[in-house]
């Protein structure tokens, strides 16, 4: 396989060391762990429950398991398509990515972003498979993830080689354009687990997690179990969640089973279709089984590497140019955009691209060339990658992929938005930026406003109580009651000029068990002469208070 530049020397002798365990069999066996991070099954129930809780991210609403979803082909099931390069939504340089947070400062409060102003953010590239991952050398698109696991507080090596899960899962939560507000260090992400009650805000455990809370109620508890001793840091909870992600090896698919000596596990057409795969269809050549991957960066022709230069932002060696990792095509058609841009929408299309032999040529792998396969053949392969490679009890989430239910998932929201805003000045309406979960002992919990009045005077008016009849400020209803008075907090709107202004709240909440289920509500007041009553309106917030 050609890898070029430095990008050949970052891998070369720690690829070895994975492909040697796998290349040898039909199957694939347990995920390989290094020495300084054995397996044990405490560790692995440690890193689930910290892998689906919400509360890993600094306002608790991203999981890990946010992005990364096992029915879903171990990525994303939400994506947002922005405009690329050129400026202009939905032309052919778009990029496709998940959605993320809203960018806070330091404080917890939010400000506008570069590129997304006051709305999500949304990352550049679409969420690669996590469930294979500990097959890899190193990890992200662009291999920025490396074998060698250093700790990000002390600097100290902690894994030698074949530690890339550990040096992914540490980048996440500290990333203000993921799961992060600017200025967050694990520092702030070991104090808050310590205090924090285990996935207080998921719902509906499987029997491990049940089994693991029910002995181990609390994280110090959880920490205990796996290490013995109650310490939280920050390699204990890479470690952890590295573990879990290695228990879950994706080795039950149709091939799988076809190749143990069951024949009509694969229909006709898919046995088909596996012929094409390692035949004129030439996938194996980088998709090489049993892992269906080959370890190494290829530049297959999808956009100008300009656009993003892949793994030479990684080695700064212009021979890496648009080159990204080959991604394992387990359960790859569960997914619901392919490529790291995210390009193609279905993988007919990611078909019809190497059928072609690659769309844009500079620095093109020489693997990639023209396919001499005809329709029939592409429905055949495509057969086979799609259902052939799809491992049921992923698709299923059963088994050791039966997780819990995140907030974000619930069928109900929570805040959730009631009522209509009403306009100020320039015709512009402030809207409620209500998406923290308001649970007890909740030190993060915070409302936002934006498109207010820059510069204006502002109220939150938050509390306990629907509106009564009557009650209003200036002739506006309120969505909370006078009696009791609501908590009313002035400030003025960061910002300057109509529908720019902005701000925040953060209201740490009590965590005294006997609020839950308490309903609150809550809306934004600006002071406006161009809007009726001289006060333009939020929608209003519903919370409901839970333990």
């Amino acid at each position: 396989m050609r890898r070029s530049g430095t990008g050949r020397k970052v891998v070369a002798v720690a690829a070895a060391w994975v492909l040697a365990s796998v290349a040898a069999r039909a199957q694939l066996g347990p995920m390989p762990a290094p020495p300084e991070n054995p397996v044990t099954p405490q560790k692995a129930v440690l890193g689930k429950i910290l892998y689906w809780d919400e509360q890993l991210s600094s306002d608790n609403t991203m999981a890990c398991g946010t992005c990364h979803q096992p029915r879903q082909g171990g990525a994303d099931p939400k994506w947002v398509r922005t405009a690329g390069p050129d400026a202009v939504l939905h032309t052919p340089d778009d990029q496709f990515g998940s959605p993320a947070m809203r960018l806070a400062d330091s404080f917890g409060q939010y400000k506008p972003s570069a590129y997304f102003g006051m709305e999500r953010q949304v990352t550049g590239r679409v969420s690669p498979e996590f469930m294979a991952a500990g097959y890899f050398t190193t990890l992200f698109w662009d291999g920025r993830a490396p074998t060698t696991f250093v700790d990000p507080l002390t600097g100290l090596q902690l894994i030698k080689t074949g530690g890339a899960l550990e040096s992914q899962l540490v980048q996440p939560p500290v990333s203000s354009g993921e799961m992060a507000h600017e200025g967050r260090d694990w520092n702030d992400i070991v104090k808050k687990i310590g205090r924090v009650r285990p996935l207080a805000l998921a719902s509906n455990f499987p029997p491990d997690v049940v089994s693991a809370l029910a002995a181990s109620p609390t994280y110090p508890a959880l920490f205990a179990a796996a290490y013995g001793n109650t310490t939280i840091t920050v390699e204990r909870i890479a470690f952890a969640i590295a573990t879990y992600e290695r228990s879950l090896a994706p080795r039950r698919t149709l091939w799988d089973q076809f190749m143990l000596g069951n024949t009509t596990k694969l229909s006709p057409a898919q046995q088909r279709g596996w012929a094409l795969f390692t035949g004129k269809g030439r996938c194996n050549l980088c998709h090489i089984p049993p892992l269906f991957a080959d370890d190494l960066f290829h530049n297959v022709g999808v956009r100008p590497w300009q656009e993003d230069a892949g793994l030479m932002n990684v080695t700064g060696n212009f021979a890496d140019r648009g080159l990204f990792r080959t991604p394992t095509l387990r359960n790859s058609g569960l997914r619901r955009r392919w490529m790291h841009n995210g390009r193609f929408g279905d993988m007919n299309h990611v078909l019809d691209m190497y059928v072609t032999g690659g769309d844009f040529t500079d620095n093109l792998d020489p693997l990639i060339i023209p396919l001499n396969i005809t329709p029939l053949e592409k429905m055949d392969l495509y057969d086979f990658v799609v259902d052939g490679l799809t491992d049921p009890d992923i698709r299923d989430e059963k088994g050791i992929y039966a997780r819990p239910t995140l907030h974000s998932e619930q069928s109900t929201t929570n805040p959730t938005l009631i009522g209509a805003p009403t306009t100020g000045s320039s015709g512009y309406a402030p809207v409620m930026v209500a998406e923290a979960p308001p649970n007890l002992g909740n030190d993060g919990f915070k409302l936002g406003v934006n498109t207010g009045r820059g510069g204006a005077v502002a109220l939150l008016a938050i509390g306990p109580d629907a509106a009564l009849p009557g009650a209003n400020l200036n002739g506006i209803p309120l969505y909370v009651s006078e009696t009791p008075l609501p908590y009313l907090i002035p400030l003025v709107l960061n910002g300057a000029g109509d529908g720019q202004g902005f701000a925040t709240v953060v209201l740490p909440l009590s965590d005294d068990p006997s609020l839950a289920g308490q309903d609150w509500y809550a809306q934004w007041f600006i002071d406006d002469p161009a809007a009726i009553g001289s006060w333009s309106t939020t929608a209003g917030a519903q919370l409901v208070l839970q333990q």
